[in-house]
């Protein structure tokens, strides 16, 4: 578990590997097949080869999965790793999915992290949770420099081709809820793609950047709200295990900033306090019997 952007599918693929695993995805905007890069969906090399399920799979005409939805169709997903006899790892920032899946009461009329909403203290499965932490101005620093990357690298031109090739539905359903998708929209209705920067005039560029700004404010936003519903759990009795990642995040701001490369040192001390830490935590819970 873990804000967007913390290193959660980056653990999910580390413990899996150690532990004979299979990911499950609970990130609602990653169960489409679409966006691929707006999504920051894991690529194949990142997998290492790691079975994953429920992303990318559904078609984005298929509208919304509803909290119920996901609720069976990763319980049905948990049965089948369970009879491989393989572990079943849950990854993602969707935590009303989560609470939905998990809960041993799941109310599907009511949502559990609305100020008179309820969560369900008592779970359908013995789980081991880890939270993923990394101090709030690092994360949005990196967040930030992130986001220019994915610029760099096919984000606007994707979410350009699935402007022209979809029709939005009448209120945002499902991936069309994904930052960058709502944030881009009144600029390519005003504007055809073009990604000859050089030949855009001052108001396109003003358009453009408005548009970039507001998908890095919309995703610190939802870094917080995500926070908020980890306690909230927390608060309810979930035994939540928070390891810092802080800084391994600040070995990734300054590889970018200096130009370096930076990547075997960033996996040393992403090893040294995330991935060696929660592997002692998943032993111990795998060491404890049953109740």
């Amino acid at each position: 578990m873990g804000a967007t952007g913390s290193g959660k599918s980056s653990l999910s693929v580390d413990l899996a590997l150690r532990f004979k695993a299979e990911i499950i995805n609970s990130d609602k905007m990653q169960f489409y097949d679409g966006l691929k890069v707006t999504t920051n969906q894991s690529t194949m090399a990142e997998r290492r080869e790691v079975p994953h399920h429920l992303l990318g799979e559904l078609d984005p005409e298929d509208g919304e999965v509803t909290a119920a939805e996901f609720r069976n169709m990763a319980a049905q997903t948990i049965s089948g790793i369970t009879y491989r006899k393989k572990l079943p790892i849950l990854a993602g920032g969707s935590n009303s999915y989560i609470h939905a899946l998990l809960a041993n009461s799941f109310d599907r009329e009511s949502y559990p992290f609305s100020p008179s909403g309820s969560i369900c203290s008592e779970l359908r499965y013995d789980c081991c949770f880890i939270w993923i932490d990394v101090e709030q101005p690092v994360l949005f620093e990196y967040l930030s420099l992130r986001l220019d990357k994915m610029m760099k690298t096919g984000m606007f031109e994707e979410i350009a081709e699935f402007h022209r090739a979809k029709e939005a539905p009448n209120e945002p359903l499902g991936i069309w809820k994904s930052i960058g998708v709502q944030e881009f929209d009144a600029y390519l209705k005003m504007y055809k793609w073009d990604n000859n920067v050089e030949k855009w005039d001052h108001v396109r560029k003003e358009a453009y950047k408005k548009a970039v700004r507001a998908i890095k404010e919309n995703t610190f936003q939802l870094t917080k709200d995500q926070i908020k519903k980890i306690k909230k759990l927390r608060t309810a009795g979930w035994d939540i295990r928070k390891v810092d990642a802080t800084a391994s995040f600040r070995e990734a701001i300054r590889a970018a900033k200096e130009g370096d490369c930076g990547d075997e040192m960033q996996r040393k001390i992403w090893n040294k306090e995330v991935v060696e830490p929660c592997v002692e935590v998943v032993k111990r819970h795998l060491e404890q019997p049953i109740n």
